[in-house]
This record gives C-alpha cells, sequence and structure tokens, in this order.
C-alpha cells in the first residue's frame, strides 16, 4: 500500500450526500427499563394486565387485547382455581373419589393444546401462546359457573338444585364459547372456521360436562 500516500482529493471535488445523523423520535419508554423499577411496581403491572384480560372476557368483543399482549398466569390461575373447586366430588360410586386435581388439570391443559394444534394445521394466523392465553382466559365463566354450583348444593342436591346449576352451566358455557370464538374465529381462512369453532365447543362442553354432574362427597 505504499502507493496510497502519493493519492491525493481535488478540493474542488463534490462531496454528493447528506453527511447527517438521523435523529428519531425518543420515547421515555426506550429508556425504561424493568430491571430498575421496584417489585412492587411490576407486580401490580402484570395484575392490572391480567386484570384488563378478564375484562374483556367479561364483555366479548373483536379486540386483540388478549393476543398482542398474551401471559397464561391468568390461565393458569383459573385452571387451578378450577380444579380445586372440582376435587373431592363422589360419583356413584362410593369408591370412586371424583375428578381429581391432576385429571382437572390434564384435561383442561391437554385440551387447549389439542385445539391450538388445530387451528395452527387450519391455517391460523396466532401464534401458539395466544391461542392458549385466549383459550384459557375464557375459562373464567366456567369458574364462576362452579363457584355458584359449589354454593347451591350447600342448599342441597335435589330437583331444583340441579335445574338451577343446569341453568347457571348452559349459560356460563356458552359465554366461554362465544368468548373464546370472538378471539379466535378471525384468525382462520374463512373456510375453515366451523372446524376451529367445534373442537372449542367440544372443549368446553367436557369442563361444563364435569361442574354439572359434580356432586361433593
Amino acid at each position: 500500500f505504499a502507493g496510497l500516500a502519493d493519492v491525493s482529493v481535488a478540493q474542488d471535488i463534490p462531496v454528493e450526500g447528506e453527511i447527517t445523523v438521523p435523529v428519531g423520535s425518543h420515547s421515555p419508554d426506550e429508556d425504561y427499563s424493568t430491571l430498575d423499577e421496584p417489585v412492587k411496581d411490576t407486580i401490580m403491572r402484570d395484575l392490572k394486565a391480567v386484570g384488563k384480560k378478564f375484562v374483556h372476557v367479561m364483555y366479548p368483543r373483536k379486540s386483540s387485547a388478549l393476543l398482542r399482549d398474551w401471559d397464561l398466569w391468568g390461565p393458569l390461575v383459573l385452571c387451578v382455581s378450577l380444579a380445586l373447586m372440582l376435587q373431592g366430588g363422589s360419583a356413584d360410586s362410593k369408591d370412586d373419589g371424583g375428578p381429581q386435581f391432576a385429571e382437572v388439570f390434564v384435561i383442561i391443559w391437554f385440551g387447549a393444546v389439542v385445539i391450538t394444534l388445530n387451528s395452527k394445521l387450519l391455517g391460523g394466523t396466532i401464534s401458539f401462546f395466544q391461542s392458549l392465553c385466549v383459550l384459557g382466559y375464557c375459562v373464567m365463566p366456567l369458574t364462576v359457573a362452579m363457584l355458584v354450583c359449589r354454593l347451591v348444593l350447600l342448599a342441597g342436591a335435589g330437583t331444583v338444585s340441579f335445574i338451577i346449576r343446569l341453568i347457571v352451566v348452559g349459560a356460563m358455557f356458552a359465554w366461554s364459547t362465544l368468548a373464546s370464538t370472538a378471539f379466535l374465529a378471525d384468525s382462520q381462512p374463512p373456510n375453515r372456521k366451523a372446524l376451529v369453532v367445534y373442537p372449542i365447543f367440544l372443549f368446553y362442553f367436557v369442563i361444563s360436562w364435569m361442574i354439572l354432574t359434580f356432586t361433593p362427597q
């Protein structure tokens, strides 16, 4: 490279282009780091996010809130709560302890995974965990139905009690199905929506049947 020392640039050669450093809009969120955030603020922020998702399930509408900021904390709490309330039920046989915690837990999560895989195989545009988030949060009406059924069963297990539980579980089953399809149906091809809605219907129907047939020991 010895010859490069003799190369000079003429002073009258114009330099094309604009030599400036682009300065974009600086958002305060870019400098915000959760590492410097107090633990209390982090917990409160996550609780508010979970609460907003519960509100979206209570008033289902076409919104991307459950899909954009997905999490599995709410579904986990709902699944554990429902499994705990279903634990200790008795069936027709005295030796049969009814649905236990592990069985209910596995049925709910395995069913949600199967529905999610079916949605992806049919050409769904949402991610795996987004679908799990929606299906898990939409179990909330059935969890409320289970709580109401437990309270009704405290007064007795007669015909009137069964009719009340049937109405409550049926209404909450419809609520869960409509809420989940409101978020998931638009993510599927138009000619395959029925193939996605049908497994969702069966998923919540099985959970509803477990709630309706539950009788405490």
